[in-house]
């Protein structure tokens, strides 16, 4: 692994568990209605070993088990893989990089990447292929393009508040949205795309204090909060997603959920 690539893996380890406590508990519940979408078809249950790659605070994990699967995971953040742990007790969950995985050879018989594997990861599409099984099912999930995509207006009050450079790289990552981009990212790692499709992920903050600690503890919102006025940087986010705001003063966040679902060469006759 590069340096390059292991410093990028600690700052996304670090900025995305700056608010582990918050995140777990206020937005990470953000993809319930897409992993009710891809479990089914990366057929999660009981005699599966999944893999789940930016676990997270496991919350994807802590379903899967229930439905069954037995179940590893790795997250650059050490402060999210605690609360992972503590919500999955004596599962395999893992601190570590999606760019170097610390598994053998065709470990798993599928795995899933919630919002993980985005444009420019090429590598961690690669070490997925290696650790599943022949035949192994393969789920990658992405922000699309809308509608709807109540994230954009509040994400660009964090673009520019920060740095320049944190701005271009986020274009990069956000390229996986765009037409065919993660299916051609999927074929030249050497999988086959199976499926494509999309849902609509919703998060409901009952107050503005709730929903601006959601979206502060995002690991797009730490180069803003770093760099800017976090007191300024709040009233633009609340001002950005007052649309949301229902009659009942509650928060309704909505975003088009694209995912893709790719299958691992099956093992050749011999």
């Amino acid at each position: 692994m590069t340096t390059a690539t292991t410093d990028t893996w600690r700052a996304a380890g670090d900025a995305w568990g700056h608010r582990a406590a918050d995140w777990s508990c206020l937005f990470e519940h953000y993809s319930h209605e897409l992993l009710t979408a891809m479990f089914p078809k990366v057929r999660v249950g009981p005699g599966i070993h999944l893999l789940d790659i930016a676990c997270g605070a496991g919350m994807a994990a802590r379903h899967a088990r229930a439905a069954g699967a037995t179940v590893s995971g790795i997250d650059a953040s050490e402060a999210l893989i605690e609360v992972a742990r503590t919500r999955n007790p004596g599962a395999d969950l893992r601190v570590g990089s999606m760019f170097e995985l610390p598994w053998n050879d065709q470990t798993f018989d599928a795995a899933i990447s919630i919002n993980g594997i985005w444009g420019g990861c090429e590598q961690a599409l690669t070490e997925a292929l290696r650790v599943l099984r022949p035949g192994g099912l393969l789920g990658i999930s992405f922000w699309g393009t809308g509608p709807p995509l109540d994230l954009r207006p509040c994400f660009k009050v964090f673009a520019r508040h920060a740095p320049t450079d944190h701005y271009t790289s986020m274009k990069r990552l956000n390229d996986i949205a765009s037409p065919d981009v993660a299916e051609e990212m999927l074929v030249n790692a050497g999988f086959e795309v199976l499926e494509q499709g999309r849902c609509v992920s919703t998060i409901e903050w009952p107050d503005p204090d709730t929903a601006w600690r959601a979206l502060a503890s995002t690991g797009p919102a730490v180069p803003a909060l770093r760099h800017g006025d976090p007191a300024e940087i709040k009233q633009e986010v609340l001002t950005a997603i007052a649309p949301c705001r229902d009659e009942n003063g509650i928060y309704r966040f909505r975003n088009d959920h694209r995912y893709a679902l790719a299958k691992a060469p099956t093992q050749p006759t011999t």
